[in-house]
């Protein structure tokens, strides 16, 4: 079986963040999280990484990461074009929102043509998830036999505002469906979420999606259909910001039979930038982790 690849999620505007977060230096020597989850699956056996971003971002992905690393890992570029879009779709006018990590996926059709890993440039998920998802993806994946590393969904909360989660339920190992959960906080070391009025407690072995998956060239077939019909549902509802996202894709398959999702459960603690107040915090904690000597302190 051909060598797992790295593919990374960096198409997103950052709205929230108020800027291109997912190159923003957050290590000593102005290093972003990407390249933190770039050296973690190095490490754990990847060889080739694939970046989707947008067409006009490439030069400042060159010059802020990619001539960088490129010595270390096989770098290639997946382009999420506004108006790559099936059937007789066209771009509405002045629309500037991405469509989804969906759409950010089948940018890698014809790219990515091996198992593969998927993650969000923003997030800093630990070194034992890389080794997990490669583990998996070298000698147990199969067409519609797929991963998905969860995580503690109080190891995923930030301290600067409330955020969604994909809370996954599951049987024997397995996804069965994910729930989106709006509005989880945490509080005094809990998490807990919003209803009605009512702020509840979630579980302490609550495990959600942090798009972390690991799938096989398969997938994209799979979700060509389905971006199709999200466009037949939604385009004309909301043409300026409907989106369509990998782990509602991922729910309508695993409910279709289509597909299994194997939960690859991750004990590491999920940290990233939603919020420009979160960067120092992830600052702090890279910098920690340096001086612990789990990261050098240069990378590369």
């Amino acid at each position: 079986m051909s060598n797992p690849t790295l593919v990374i999620l960096a198409a997103g505007m950052g709205s929230r963040y108020g800027g291109m977060k997912q190159i923003d230096g957050v290590g000593s020597h102005g290093e972003p999280i990407i390249e933190f989850s770039i050296y973690d699956a190095k490490e754990a056996g990847f060889e080739k990484v694939v970046l989707i971003i947008r067409r006009e971002h490439e030069q400042a992905f060159r010059t802020a990461l990619t001539d960088r690393i490129s010595t270390k890992m096989k770098v290639e570029f997946a382009y999420q074009d506004l108006d790559q879009l099936p059937g007789s779709y066209t771009l509405p006018e002045g629309r500037e929102k991405p469509w989804g990590t969906t759409h950010a996926l089948l940018a890698c059709k014809g790219i990515v043509n091996e198992p593969f890993a998927i993650i969000n440039a923003d997030d800093y998920y630990g070194k034992d998830a890389f080794k997990v998802i490669y583990q998996y993806l070298k000698n147990d994946i199969q067409d519609d036999a797929y991963a998905m590393v969860g995580y503690a969904c109080k190891n995923t909360l930030t301290e600067n505002g409330s955020v969604t989660r994909g809370v996954c339920n599951t049987k024997d190992g397995y996804l069965t469906d994910i729930e989106e959960i709006q509005k989880i906080e945490l509080r005094e070391g809990k998490a807990v979420y919003e209803k009605d009025g009512e702020w509840l407690e979630l579980p302490d072995d609550t495990y959600v999606s942090m798009n972390f998956w690991g799938f096989t060239p398969k997938i994209f077939e799979e979700c060509e259909p389905k971006f199709l019909a999200f466009l037949d549902r939604e385009y004309n509802n909301n043409p300026m910001k409907c989106e369509y996202v990998i782990p509602t894709t991922i729910g309508e398959l695993v409910q279709e039979n289509t597909c299994s999702i194997k939960m690859l459960n991750s004990k590491d603690k999920w940290f990233g930038v939603t919020y420009k107040e979160d960067k120092p915090h992830v600052v702090e904690e890279l910098q920690k982790m340096k001086d612990q000597g789990i990261y050098p302190d240069k990378l590369w």
